[in-house]
């Protein structure tokens, strides 16, 4: 069963963006102890696997969607998961 292009590009960013959420913010919490160099290591290997999901994302999103519409369904998703991450 394949999945609408929509769905898979909501699902692809979601999970990216989780990565993003992750890779630019928990080390303020979690690697605070640790020399600013590590922490940048570890940020840029989380990023890998966002790019990872990102950039199939848009180029499945584009295959039917505006690049304004992506774009729009992005920043959507960011703020639908950075506020939680931002409660807890």
């Amino acid at each position: 069963m394949k999945f609408p292009v929509i769905w898979q590009t909501v699902l692809l960013l979601s999970t990216a963006l989780i990565f993003m959420t992750f890779h630019r913010y928990a080390h303020l919490k979690h690697l605070n102890e640790r020399p600013w160099w590590i922490a940048a290591l570890i940020s840029w290997g989380i990023a890998l696997f966002e790019y990872l999901l990102q950039v199939p994302a848009n180029r499945i999103g584009r295959s039917q969607l505006t690049l304004a519409q992506i774009k729009i369904l992005q920043e959507v998703i960011t703020l639908t998961i950075f506020v939680p991450f931002v409660v807890f």
